[in-house]
């Protein structure tokens, strides 16, 4: 499906090291995400390049992160990027992948069987009502891609970080203008915007990942249900 040498060599030119069985869960990641795919709709990326690039890749540079260990959720992970890419580069990792959509879950459900991959949790809920229930203040690292923007992200997320943890947005060329946004967001919320790290994927395409740092508890008024998140984004 994937070549798995010219996949290697990408994540070398970024300082990732896969080893061979990496490489062989990430080439049958592959076959059974483009699989799958036909009967339910996960993504619209199903060529090889296009799952090396836009999916794995993108996945591994967030999976690199020193932060990145522990506890980890993953919210509204979809067909599991970054969450199942990181497991597989991270295997110690304790993962929990937060999806409302339960044909997804399934297939995230299959698709760790298949790899063999332990240690990993299946929530079938919104955060925003996760965060109210036992997953509050639960992970050490909590990760997004695609989900929302930066305002409203950081509420479905930073509540479910304990103290001292992080959450780590994926985003975009727009990922500055977010920031500019969200500054107020992260603070009520108990965080605090700590760095931003830039990279480009091969093709050109912009990617930065927003690392904030939960340094005091989320009011317990936060995060608020669903539609005031959608309808009124924190400032």
């Amino acid at each position: 499906m994937i070549d798995k040498n010219r996949l290697q060599e990408k994540c070398k030119e970024q300082g990732i090291v896969l080893q061979p069985k990496q490489l062989d869960q990430l080439e049958q990641y592959a076959t059974l995400l483009v699989e799958y795919n036909q009967k339910v709709n996960l993504t619209a990326i199903t060529d090889p390049e296009g799952i090396e690039n836009k999916h794995f890749l993108d996945s591994l540079l967030f999976a690199n992160q020193p932060e990145v260990q522990g506890t980890m959720v993953d919210v509204g992970c979809g067909a599991g990027f970054p969450g199942v890419v990181t497991k597989i580069y991270k295997p110690d990792l304790e993962l929990t992948l937060m999806e409302p959509t339960g044909k997804r879950v399934e297939f995230l459900k299959y698709v760790c069987q298949q790899l063999g991959l332990t240690g990993v949790s299946f929530a079938k809920e919104r955060a925003e009502e996760a965060a109210r229930k036992q997953w509050r203040e639960a992970f050490d690292v909590a990760s997004a891609r695609a989900v929302a923007a930066l305002p409203t992200l950081s509420e479905y997320c930073l509540p479910l970080v304990k103290v001292g943890g992080v959450f780590i947005a994926m985003k975009g060329a727009c990922a500055e203008e977010e920031l500019q946004q969200a500054k107020g967001a992260i603070k009520k919320l108990g965080g605090k915007f700590e760095e931003m790290r830039d990279f480009q994927l091969p093709g050109g395409d912009a990617r930065s990942l927003l690392v904030c740092k939960k340094i005091s508890q989320t009011p317990p008024a936060y995060p608020r249900n669903g539609g005031k998140i959608a309808k009124a984004p924190l400032k």
